[in-house]
């Protein structure tokens, strides 16, 4: 037998669970937002870092909003109350219980049904089975256990002698876990009753004070509780639990979450604009003492939107910029100085009298923002703080500057026009093809050939130039510039109906795309380069960003990923300054 189970073919285990001293697979600490605003914000970095959202049950909101006890009524005293009775309750189990000969009784009863299981044959199997049942080791218990005969005498024994040394195990773990004073001698299984009375009395006591300590009565398990508490208290800690999800669900709707026909919630667009709020507060935070709200703009005798302050008239000012109740006081100052009026008589307005109201333009911006998609983005979670950005910047334009025009560009092997619902879901290309040196050419004018039937984590820089000089140029104004996220060379352009995608960089893509940069610069477009840091930027990298936005009478900014939103929101304001000053 000792050389059939050494050929056996070794077997996964089973038939048993056993939860060891000390530890709980279960429970797992977590940390939570702060509000129901906190939760709709985890939500947004969840989307950003995966693009894509999933729901919030009723469960996860409670857990992830921290609510003030002082907001429910009777929520104290009504807890404190259950958290003595309970505590009185274990209290006299402690004082009246020894488990002392349970645990004794569970050992000898392991000891005897092991001894059952033991083959009187001197073999190896019976050495190795005699040191596990010495030693009490479940796991080589139960690795021997596959190695006996099926259906044994031998393999029911055994089977008999794990139930008991689980027993002997688990009335250990009470002994360590609870003080006991009584005498009143428990059986084994009484002594089972009790460790899972005071298990369930021990989660009912962290329930509770959890609850009072963060205003979540839901947590509460009532059908515990109604074993060891009145069932009028178990009545009132059902009315505390409605009255909190009604509060629950009120943030919930100020916070922009918003219930699903399912049952859950979801974020909504209310819950968007608020996270471009907390970006936006984020940004200019140490802004706020110096900004005042919208920049000034350009003081004309003809602009389009009237200022508080005034001047005199002069000839050609329009008509409808006049303040008539400052001109006619004038009027009427002026006359009565000369001497006392007649009662009806006519007011006599000159020309030294009216004043018109000072006016400035409003000159609008149209920017289009390339954001670098590639595998590289992939590197650091920089496609994150570039989406990030994105919002922030899309936050911005809509509180201070509605006026203007924003549109942005995912970037990769070709290039898309994306709207700003849509930033969240864009998530950087899977790198499809290592090997260390690429030269593919794909003929687009082909229908057989899709966008799904290309490697998209290249870097096509001329493509999304041109899809943002197309949209830029039909913008009615003159004040047009490219924000171009990346980090590092192009490796992707067209030729025609041609794309190639050539790695390492080639010339040949960095000549195409220079050349577009050219046709945005003489569009009136400027080019403002953005390069993020990554592990395998070079000096080629930064030489070409620089000749690329030298080009177009651009920029080239330096910046770490996590500093990327502020540094772009802050250096489109000082550039709305530019223009507008």
């Amino acid at each position: 037998m000792a050389d059939a189970s050494r050929d056996a073919p070794r077997q996964p285990l089973g038939g048993a669970f056993h939860t060891y001293l000390g530890f709980d697979a279960v429970r797992f600490g977590t940390a939570m937002p702060s509000d129901a605003g906190g939760a709709a914000r985890g939500a947004f970095e969840h989307m950003l870092a995966t693009g894509s959202m999933r729901r919030f049950t009723d469960e996860e909101l409670a857990n992830a909003v921290r609510i003030d006890p002082s907001q429910i009524q009777g929520l104290g005293p009504s807890i404190e109350s259950l958290i003595e009775l309970l505590e009185a309750r274990k209290a006299k189990i402690l004082a009246t219980f020894d488990p002392a000969p349970a645990a004794t009784q569970a050992a000898e009863a392991f000891q005897k049904s092991a001894d059952r299981a033991l083959p009187d044959d001197g073999s190896e199997l019976n050495r190795r089975l005699a040191h596990a049942i010495k030693q009490g080791q479940l796991r080589d218990l139960e690795r021997l256990w596959y190695r006996l005969s099926e259906g044994s005498a031998p393999q029911r024994a055994l089977t008999v002698a794990l139930e008991r040394l689980r027993e002997r195990f688990q009335i250990d773990a009470m002994r360590s876990r609870f003080t006991f004073t009584g005498r009143e001698a428990l059986s084994v299984d009484r002594a089972i009753e009790v460790g899972e009375e005071l298990e369930r009395i021990e989660r009912l006591l962290e329930q509770l004070r959890e609850a009072l300590k963060n205003a979540k009565p839901a947590i509460i398990d009532l059908d515990a509780l109604s074993e060891f508490a009145p069932q009028e208290q178990v009545d009132s800690m059902r009315d505390l639990q409605r009255r909190v999800n009604e509060l629950l669900e009120r943030l919930a709707e100020e916070a922009g979450l918003s219930r699903t026909p399912e049952g859950g919630w979801s974020v909504s667009p209310k819950a968007l604009r608020l996270y471009q709020r907390g970006l936006l507060g984020a940004i200019f935070g140490d802004l706020q003492a110096a900004r005042s709200g919208r920049h000034e703009g350009v003081t004309s005798a003809d602009g389009a939107v009237e200022l508080p302050a005034t001047r005199p008239w002069e000839f050609g000012d329009s008509p409808s910029a006049m303040d008539l109740p400052q001109s006619l006081t004038n009027a009427m100052v002026r006359e009565t100085a000369a001497g006392a009026r007649e009662l009806g008589a006519p007011i006599r307005l000159r020309g030294e009298d009216m004043v018109v109201h000072r006016t400035r333009q409003q000159p609008k911006c149209a920017t289009a923002v390339i954001m670098d998609m590639s595998g590289s983005m992939r590197h650091g979670g920089q496609y994150v703080q570039a989406k990030r950005m994105a919002l922030a910047l899309d936050g911005l334009i809509r509180s201070e500057y509605p006026g203007d025009f924003l549109q942005f560009i995912e970037m990769y092997t070709l290039a898309r026009l994306r709207k700003p619902g849509e930033i969240a879901q864009v998530m950087p290309k899977p790198v499809s093809i290592h090997d260390p040196v690429v030269r593919l050419r794909a003929d687009m004018s082909d229908p057989g050939i899709t966008e799904m039937d290309l490697p998209l984590h290249f870097t096509n820089i001329q493509r999304s130039l041109q899809l943002a000089r197309q949209w830029l140029t039909g913008r009615p104004t003159p004040n047009r510039q490219v924000l171009l996220i990346t980090d590092g060379l192009p490796t992707a352009h067209l030729e025609g109906n041609q794309l190639y995608m050539l790695y390492p960089p080639d010339p040949r893509t960095e000549r195409e795309t220079i050349r577009e940069a050219t046709r945005c610069a003489e569009s009136g477009i400027t080019i403002n380069v953005f390069l993020l840091p990554s592990w395998s930027q070079t000096d080629e990298d930064v030489q070409f960003a620089h000749r690329m936005a030298e080009g177009s009478g651009g920029r080239v900014f330096f910046v770490a990923g996590k500093e990327l939103d502020r540094f772009v929101v802050w250096d489109y304001v000082k550039r709305r300054r530019t223009i507008l000053g």
